[in-house]
């Protein structure tokens, strides 16, 4: 309940900054810029069975996302994000190449899928769709809140209570980096890395809490992390807000 409460808050506050954008889109004579794209990449699950990140366990996923420029250098963004999750104990390498202790003593693998839903704000270092500009790209940051569900399932060759298949609803906080660039007046090219920091131990189902002989192969401290890479295209909006004409003719009078 009290998660769901603070996935409530965080996206009226990111639902906040939209509505402040559309009363600022008003003014007239402003110009503003919206976009709408598609991407695709890789999402990577990071935990228990993939303490550190692994390109090897990139699976498959897609974004589809809606940007509103505040100013030339802040963006909202609202984004929808779906993928697949893989890892397994016998892809683990230590320090010295081999498989860890606890990874070939554990011996478990995880499979599932994931849907995010995501807003926040982008800081863009360079105004890229100002077309009297000869710079047409920028490099940017992103932070925000996602609320996601994911539905995994765990097996292990050596220990089959850890088996277990479940669905997970949770928050996340989102952090990336990244790279635009504008094709032309309407059609730009994207590249994005990042983050999501977790509140939960429980997307591979192994928190580390007693569960019988299975209490000593996980860690309790550490919770779940996923990432997503990936490359998108987006279509460009433009709209020039124009003095009312009525109020025109009012002053005239």
């Amino acid at each position: 309940m009290n998660s769901l409460k603070t996935l409530l808050v965080g996206f009226g506050s990111v639902g906040s900054v939209f509505f402040s954008a559309t009363v600022q889109a008003q003014v007239p004579g402003a110009q503003t810029t919206s976009e709408i794209g598609l991407g695709a990449g890789g999402l990577v699950y990071k935990g228990e069975l993939a303490p550190y990140y692994q390109f090897r366990n990139n699976r498959p996923a897609i974004t589809a996302f809606y940007r509103r420029d505040l100013s030339g250098a802040v963006t909202a963004r609202a984004a929808l994000m779906g993928g697949m999750l893989r890892a397994d104990d016998r892809n683990v390498r230590g320090l010295n190449g081999n498989l860890p202790p606890l990874s070939a003593y554990r011996d478990a693998h995880l499979k599932g899928n994931l849907l995010e839903l995501s807003g926040g704000i982008e800081y863009n270092f360079f105004d890229f769709h100002d077309r009297l500009d000869k710079v047409h790209f920028t490099p940017y940051v992103f932070i925000g809140v996602a609320g996601f569900y994911a539905n995994t399932e765990v097996e292990s060759n050596a220990f089959p209570a850890l088996d277990k298949k479940g669905s997970t609803l949770s928050l996340a906080v989102p952090v990336a980096v990244g790279f635009k660039y504008a094709l032309s007046r309407h059609w730009n090219l994207g590249l994005e890395v990042g983050a999501r920091k977790t509140f939960t131990d429980n997307l591979d189902h192994i928190d580390g809490k007693s569960r019988g002989q299975t209490d000593r192969i996980g860690n309790p401290n550490d919770q779940d992390w996923y990432l997503y890479n990936g490359l998108s295209v987006s279509y460009t909006f433009y709209k020039i807000h124009c003095p009312d004409k009525s109020d025109d003719k009012g002053k005239k009078k």
